[in-house]
């Protein structure tokens, strides 16, 4: 999370658009947090999409005639690897902005499934909250631990491998920085406690 993929698929999605395809934009209908028709980066740069429990539902009058499909976390479709694979093998483009893990850096639906079948695969990475280095990981920063929990900077934070591994997946404190660096009174505002039962 906070790598940027929701941007990065609008940009995909202008660059498309550019070239004179139709591109049909579809988002969970799971993913609420700042619109319930639109995709929105954490930056606010939006896009008004159609969303769906799964891409099955779909209605084909919105599908016919579009170049590229575009869907943004692919990991709360139950039919992802599915979809994906025929909708491209019949010539389409589709891309997918997703996560491939959760919080505890076990595989979240099908987003890893795709690799395989994908023509390219781009990774991205957020930066550490706790030291600024890149954070390939999440760690969750409220007492919750159901896979599925949509939200962005009130229930998670980045990490890299060192403070994953210091801290867990259940909490982060910002404000035990690294040896020589010190954590931002912004951070330390957003610390968390250890959630409940962990030593």
């Amino acid at each position: 999370m906070f790598a940027g993929k929701t941007s990065a698929l609008l940009k995909r999605i202008r660059d498309e658009e550019k070239k004179g395809r139709a591109v049909l934009v579809v988002k969970s209908a799971k993913d609420t947090r700042y619109s319930a028709d639109s995709i929105v980066s954490h930056k606010g740069d939006s896009r008004k999409c159609l969303a769906v429990s799964a891409l099955c539902d779909l209605p084909k009058a919105d599908v016919q005639g579009v170049d590229v499909i575009a869907v943004d976390e692919g990991q709360f479709f139950p039919d992802l690897l599915g979809f994906c694979e025929t909708f491209a093998d019949e010539g389409h483009t589709v891309i997918v902005a997703g996560l491939d893990g959760d919080f505890k850096r076990k595989r979240f639906g099908q987003v890893v499934d795709l690799t395989p079948l994908a023509d390219a695969v781009v990774k991205l990475t957020a930066e550490c909250a706790i030291c600024g280095s890149p954070a390939p990981f999440t760690a969750r920063t409220v007492d919750e631990m159901d896979q599925t929990l949509v939200g962005g900077a009130e229930s998670y934070v980045p990490v890299c491998r060192r403070h994953y591994m210091e801290h867990g997946f259940s909490w982060v404190s910002a404000c035990s920085p690294v040896p020589g660096k010190k954590a931002s009174e912004e951070a330390c505002e957003t610390a968390v406690r250890p959630a409940a039962g962990r030593a």
